[in-house]
């Protein structure tokens, strides 16, 4: 379209849904509210079109009740931060670990992040959940301190609290209480929403003393011209370029050119979901600073962490080989 002169793209997103008959005329507000809910589902798949998934939009009555029940939760130690640490390649020793939060219900028992982050999201609970992450992870990692473990945490930030600005002071003021440091991890997509207010926010939080790393790079709409312009530390490769480097030439080519990127613009760049051994040897010779997965270690709890970084330094071989050295998780450590 042209307006004033302007040359405006324009696309259309369309949703659709079943009108049923009540008492043979059609039930029209029902419809309506499924046919706005196939919009949205069909802009989350960056599809053109979609038809209302009852599935995937769930039971609205089960959803109030989950948010209902994770500000008790809170309130009542029903959630804890698992933790994963991340693998240095260049020293074969783990600095940090990413924050992980988990939700056991004493009638639902587990609660995956996927039931629950979204509607967070949604109905504004996401800020009080972050919050509460950064406090515990705070507190974990004085833990740490005193177990003998230095460690750097990493914390994923919604990309609705990169326009919040109340948040933004706040977590600024959290982070610089911590010794060891934090890691704010943000989505290329979350970034992209907002470029100028995300850059001023990230630059805010890089003042307070915070690593601000890009996860999930690759996965977004991210061009240089902005990655360039931001404050981040690190790139995150997500673990989509990384399942198949031992197989896939082209995804070989992908990840060194994603690392020689990530250098040249003195980042360092994290491999996820690392399997095994030898995906670990083929990243270390591409250039990769840092990897993580459950090949290494699965989320664990502060004190299996605490036992895994122990079992770690008893070991006279930095990474690892076989199975000698084992995660909490049991996985291959």
């Amino acid at each position: 379209m042209q307006i004033r002169e302007l040359d405006i793209d324009v696309t259309v997103t369309a949703g659709a849904a079943l009108c049923p008959l009540q008492d043979g005329e059609p039930e029209v507000t029902g419809v309506i509210k499924e046919a706005l809910a196939a919009v949205e589902q069909a802009r989350a798949r960056r599809a053109p079109f979609a038809r209302f998934d009852k599935a995937l939009f769930g039971d609205p009555a089960r959803n109030l009740a989950i948010m209902s029940g994770l500000s008790a939760a809170m309130a009542k130690g029903e959630l804890v931060l698992n933790y994963q640490p991340k693998l240095d390649l260049r020293t074969g020793t783990y600095t940090a670990a990413e924050a992980l939060m988990r939700w056991t219900d004493p009638e639902r028992g587990y609660v995956p992040p996927d039931a629950y982050i979204p509607f967070a999201e949604e109905t504004g609970h996401i800020r009080e959940l972050t919050e509460w992450s950064l406090e515990r992870a705070l507190v974990d990692q004085v833990a740490l301190s005193k177990a003998g473990e230095q460690m750097a945490i990493a914390v994923n930030i919604s990309s609705t609290l990169l326009t919040d600005a109340a948040f933004a002071a706040r977590a600024a003021q959290l982070a610089s209480q911590s010794r060891a440091g934090l890691i704010f991890e943000v989505t290329e997509t979350a970034i992209m929403a907002d470029v100028d207010l995300a850059i001023r926010t990230l630059e805010m939080w890089a003042r307070a003393g915070v690593k601000i790393s890009i996860d999930d790079y690759g996965t977004g709409q991210s061009s240089l011209a902005y990655l360039k312009r931001l404050p981040a530390n690190e790139l995150k490769l997500d673990r989509a370029f990384v399942k198949e480097v031992t197989t896939s030439q082209r995804d070989r080519m992908l990840v060194k050119s994603t690392v020689d990127l990530a250098h040249n613009l003195g980042l360092t760049l994290t491999a996820e979901g690392v399997e095994d051994d030898q995906t670990l040897s083929v990243l270390k010779l591409m250039g990769c600073d840092s990897a993580q997965g459950f090949g290494l270690c699965k989320p664990c709890s502060l004190i299996d962490l605490v036992g895994f970084m122990q079992r770690q330094k008893e070991s006279a071989e930095p990474l690892v080989r076989g199975d000698r050295r084992r995660g909490p998780s049991g996985m291959v450590s």
